[in-house]
């Protein structure tokens, strides 16, 4: 039993509520994993990780049933994910994992609720509380809990899953825990010996867009990065992301400053299974280069003696994403690429290529040159209304 925490009562949770109401006190469900350890840490989690004593398919399909959800089966492991009322449940049946060599996926066989616990990540991760108000923890898992410390269960772990690294880097600092002496030292030994060359890209990949997706990436990655080859400046990424406006991506910013000095930084990315259009912005911003804020400037459009014109700010960063804006201003253009972020990107001509056209301007290639031309003269405030645009406009079209 858990001792000295009281098991908070379940049904208070959001996602528990539907759960009781499908399959009542059914002693054979536990609640396992994070979403009991963020509940005994005082959280509320949403979706909930379930091991079943027995067979959890015809469990997952009673539920999905009574909550007229869907139940996604997945046969290696014996697991279904079945949503439904808003919420996701993950379902396993209690099981052994053993492996073959390290870094393999496991091969699994039916076990008991105490076996299930010691084959998970940490200690912290070991504690089930039962829907009849039961509940069981591998040793140590709740002196580790109270403690805020991670531990693995066995000394292998590490070997056995390498990804187990990457998550100790994550919940170490989205959690604020320590790492236990021992533990701390399995993963040095772990890095040392190439653990992570052992797991297949693509799971590296999954373990690493989790770890981006943290409001802790930062000192994640400050960390983990070494481990994956990468050279990971935080400095470089706080600025990059005080610039990084709320339409951007923090994960993919974070990943290309990551992986500014990668190359053949697609191959990388593919290897990871990085989406295709990610893959390709990230690139982008990658390769991204601060300049000076005046570099290349025209004469200025006003007072401000140095002033890049806003033109040239434009020429500059139009077309590139934000994030490779943001990084680019974090490597020296800050002025520049605030300027862009802020205001610049966002102006627009109050003219179109249809009122060239009715001015007598032909179709082709004139138009898109007196367009270009109008917001040029616009952005450097020498088109201040719509008559001044045209104007810029058909001088452009008809030169």
């Amino acid at each position: 039993m858990i001792a000295p925490m009281a098991p908070p009562a379940l049904r208070a949770l959001p996602a528990a509520a539907p759960l009781y109401a499908a399959l009542g006190l059914d002693s054979s469900v536990w609640v396992v994993g994070g979403a009991v350890r963020d509940l005994l840490l005082g959280g509320t989690p949403g979706d909930l990780d379930l091991v079943v004593e027995g067979d959890a398919l015809p469990v997952a399909r009673r539920l999905a049933a009574a909550l007229g959800g869907e139940v996604t089966v997945h046969d290696r492991f014996g697991t279904a994910t079945v949503t439904g009322g808003g919420h996701a449940y993950d379902l396993a049946s209690a099981r052994v994992e053993t492996y073959a060599q390290p870094g393999a996926l496991p091969d699994v066989r039916p076990g008991t609720l105490a076996e299930d616990l010691l084959r998970r990540d940490f200690t912290v991760n070991a504690i089930a509380l039962a829907l009849d108000g039961r509940s069981e923890a591998a040793p140590w898992a709740v002196e580790d809990l109270a403690a805020r410390r991670l531990r693995v269960l066995h000394d292998a772990s590490f070997r056995d899953d390498p990804t187990r690294l990457l998550r100790l880097v994550r919940y170490a600092t989205r959690l604020r825990f320590a790492v236990e002496p021992g533990t701390e030292a399995l993963a040095r030994e772990a890095v040392a010996a190439g653990a992570l060359a052992t797991v297949t890209p693509a799971r590296v990949g999954a373990e690493l867009r989790l770890l981006l997706r943290e409001p802790s990436a930062v000192a994640a990655l400050e960390w983990a990065a070494p481990w994956l080859g990468l050279s990971f400046d935080p400095a470089v990424a706080e600025r990059a992301l005080a610039l990084l406006p709320a339409d951007g991506r923090r994960d993919l910013l974070l990943l290309a400053v990551a992986c500014r000095g990668v190359a053949d930084l697609a191959t990388r990315l593919d290897a990871w299974e990085v989406p295709a259009g990610e893959r390709d912005l990230v690139v982008v911003a990658a390769r991204a280069e601060g300049g000076g804020d005046v570099a290349g400037a025209a004469a200025p459009a006003d007072d401000r003696e140095g002033e890049e014109r806003a033109s040239a700010i434009a020429a500059r960063f139009r077309g590139r994403p934000v994030e490779a804006v943001a990084l680019a201003g974090a490597l020296g253009s800050e002025v520049a690429a605030r300027r862009w972020l802020d205001e610049l990107r966002h102006v627009a001509l109050a003219i179109d290529g249809t009122d060239l056209l009715a001015a007598g301007v032909p179709q082709g290639e004139a138009i898109g040159r007196g367009l270009a031309a109008a917001l040029r003269a616009k952005l450097d405030g020498e088109a201040p209304d719509r008559d001044a645009e045209m104007a810029a406009a058909l001088a452009a079209a008809r030169r």
